[in-house]
Parts: structure tokens; sequence; C-alpha cells
């Protein structure tokens, strides 16, 4: 893909919520010329036309804007429902804690202690690797992926411990990272290395949209400013930060697999994430392929991603589609049954959003199968409407689940593309699938010596 503006993707519009205002949300729908409009960044020159594609343009501004109003308070009630979730979990309940507190016992939280889990984790407390699933198993990169994009949800200490102890794996680096836009710390990813495969596999897991924070609720809010897009230079290959300022997501995590690739030639990496982690996960190798960075491409074994979200338009998925395309496949994108997230933004002549690769799909009874397009692409067809809510109404009554899950599903009766997108169902999905499906798709394994 050709680029205009240095670092820069050719054609771009990003949206600006912090510096929209009513008279720049509403000038949209009157002037075309979005170049003249502070509520976006776009080249000189860029305009729409269309008052639907603009129409949808201030929807999106419009409701990232409320939902950055709310972060704060959604944030401070998201820090108490944890804490006290993880009050009850470490002294055994309710009960328990009265009687503990009573004799002076009780098991206070600490946020960055290893035991501390996130509100993913009361949804799927698995944390263990499946030992029915071997690394010579066609399904094991996938098991591996789903795990560490779920573990990616957790604090420091808790990830390294599971990769250390739990796992058995060397545990290689932990990324806090600063979102030029946002002006504060809003990605994080962290790295291991496999060294039960031969070559060595180093995993990179980017950390999808946290539960309680707005900002990241919407789907097209801002991938490229989460990975380390410049406010003022885009792409540029190289970045100078000052001393002391936070590391911008993918130049810090190149940096980092550079050297650990230089020190093992034969390692090859994998990049993953759920969510807003799996958007980062395939765009990641975008600006790889931008920067030119074709040593490092070569050695990369695939990107696995969980309810992803559409990232990008035609141009963009027949770029990635080039630096990712082979055989086996290099991308592999998953999608759980009516998980509302793959499906949004929509691929329609308005908004121009577009899936690249292909689809594999679970249904509600966790059966695979490889498609082109999700079903119901778009999700909110009519057409679609009984079968949502009939299997929201199957996965409520199927079976036992952690509580925090069961409570998500008596939502899903309203919701029906809400409990599908959660770590859990994706677990399950990679665990119960048939060998045969992944096996095609999987690179070959190589026993260590």
């Amino acid at each position: 893909m050709a680029t205009g503006r240095e670092g820069y993707f050719s054609d771009y519009v990003v949206p600006r919520p912090d510096k929209a205002g009513m008279r720049d949300l509403f000038y949209l729908l009157y002037d075309g010329d979005l170049y003249r409009n502070s509520s976006v960044d776009c080249p000189e020159g860029t305009g729409i036309a269309e008052i639907s594609r603009r129409w949808l343009i201030f929807v999106s501004l419009a409701g990232q804007k409320t939902l950055l109003l709310l972060k704060e308070p959604v944030a401070w009630l998201g820090s108490k429902v944890e804490f006290l979730a993880n009050l009850l979990s470490l002294n055994h309940g309710f009960r328990t804690f009265i009687w503990n507190s009573l004799r002076g016992q009780a098991v206070i939280p600490r946020r960055n202690s290893s035991s501390f889990r996130s509100a993913v984790d009361f949804f799927d407390d698995r944390v263990e690797l499946d030992p029915d699933i071997s690394p010579e198993d066609g399904r094991y990169l996938a098991n591996l992926s789903i795990m560490a994009a779920k573990l990616a949800y957790e604090n420091e200490a808790h990830i390294r411990r599971t990769v250390i102890d739990l796992w058995r794996m060397e545990f290689l680096g932990f990324f806090d990272c600063w979102n030029d836009y946002e002006n504060q710390l809003t990605t994080r990813a962290f790295m291991f290395c496999d060294k039960r495969r031969r070559p060595e596999l180093v995993v990179v897991a980017f950390r999808g949209t946290e539960v309680f924070n707005t900002a990241q609720w919407s789907v097209h809010g801002g991938f490229m400013k989460a990975l380390g897009l410049q406010k003022a230079g885009g792409w540029p290959k190289e970045v100078n930060q000052a001393e002391g300022h936070p590391p911008f997501a993918y130049y810090a995590i190149r940096e980092e697999l550079k050297a650990g690739l230089r020190q093992n030639p034969e390692a090859k990496f994998l990049v993953t994430g759920h969510s807003l982690g799996g958007a980062l996960a395939v765009l990641f190798p975008a600006v790889l392929s931008l920067h030119e960075e074709e040593e490092m491409l070569q050695r990369l074994e695939g990107v696995y991603t969980f309810g992803q979200p559409r990232v990008g338009d035609e141009n963009l998925a027949a770029f990635l589609s080039k630096h990712l395309d082979g055989s086996p496949p290099r991308y592999q994108r998953f999608v759980y049954c009516n998980d509302m997230v793959p499906r949004l933004p929509y691929d329609d002549s308005t908004l121009l959003f577009k899936h690249f690769g292909a689809c594999l799909y679970y249904d509600a009874w966790y059966r695979g199968t490889i498609l082109e397009e999700e079903p119901n692409k778009n999700y909110f067809s009519p057409l679609y409407v009984i079968p949502k809510y009939a299997n929201a109404a199957w996965e409520l009554l199927r079976g036992l689940e952690p509580w925090a899950m069961t409570t998500l599903r008596f939502l899903g009766l309203a919701i029906p593309g809400l409990p599908p997108h959660l770590p859990h169902d994706y677990v399950n999905s990679m665990r119960l699938t048939k060998t045969s499906l992944l096996q095609e798709r999987a690179p070959p394994f190589v026993s260590p010596r």
C-alpha cells in the first residue's frame, strides 16, 4: 500500500473525539471537507460528499465522546467491583470473610499482586494449558494463543507467575504503553518463549478491551492510536522519546522482538489477542510491512485473533493479505457463534470496513468450520433475530459455568451478542474442536532435540 504523508498510509481518517466540540460535530453534517474539521485528522484535501457516510462519522464521534465522558465514573465503579470480587474470592466467600475479619485474618487484595484477578478472569478462571493438547497437536498453537490472549488481561505479577510456574515457559517482558492521542497508558502486552517447539516460538499477546474502560468500548475508536500512532508523525520508522517517557507499543515490542530473534537465529514469533487485542495483533505486522521489516516478517509464524473487529477497508485487507497469505496460512481469525464484535464496524457501502482471510467459525455446540465470512456478517440482520435469541437461551441452559459467566448469560437474553464475546467460549472452542479443522492450517511440528 502506498504512503502519503511520511509514516502514514495514504488514505486515512483518524477520529478525534477529544478535540471535537459540538460545533465541529454538527458541521460534519453540512460540510464534506473533512480536512477543515478539527474532529478528525486526515490528509489535506480529504472530503466525503455522501451525507450517509458523514452521518455515520458524526454518530461515531458523538458516541466516542459520550464514552469518554463516562470513562472516569465507570472506571471508579469497576475498580470497586473488582476489589469486592477479589476480596470474596481470596477469603473463599462472604461467610468466611466475616469469620476471618472477626479473627483479624481477612485477606485484603492488592491490585498488583500475583493473586489479583481481572474481571475477565472471573468469567473464566482457567489458567493451565490443556494437558491433553501437546505441542505436536494441530490444535496446540490455537490453544496456546487463546490462553495467552486471555492471560493478557491480568497484571504483570499474575502473568509472570502463570508463564513461569504453571506453563513452564520463559517470561520475556511486560509492556505498559503510551497512547499519544489519549495522553495516557492504554495498551498492554506481554511476551514469552515456548521452548517445547522447534524452532523456539516467541509469543506476543496484546490485552483486549478492558471491561470497565468505556473509552475502549467503541470498536473503531482508534486501533492505530493504541498501537503507537504518533500525533506529529504518523508511523515514522523510528521514534525519539524523551528519557523516562513511557514506550509506544509497536516500537517497544518490535525492538524487544528484534533483540530476541537476533539471539536465536532459528526462533520464530507469533502474535495474538482477543477483541481489541486481536485488532492490535493483526495491525502489528501491517506496520512491520509499512516499515519494510522483511527479515522479521519472514520469521512470523502466525497471527491468531479471537473476536477481532474489522480494522480497515478493502485496501488495507489487500495489503495485509499480501503479507500474511501462505501455505499454511499465517493468519487465523476465530469467531464464536453470535459474538457481535467481529461483525463490527459494518461491512457495507457506507462504512467500507472489510475482513480478510478465512473465518474459523464455531457454533454454539463448538463445532468448527472454515468460512469465507461469518454468518450474519453485520450482526443486525432481521433474518437472524430468532436464531440469535434461541442461541442465547441455549448458552444459558447448556451447562455449569463460573457464576459471573452465568450472570452474563442472563444479560445475553436481552443482548445476545455480548456474552459470546468473552474469552470463555473461545477457550471452549479451541479445546473441544476436532484436530482436523486446524491440522491443515497449522505449521509443521518439529520435536525438540
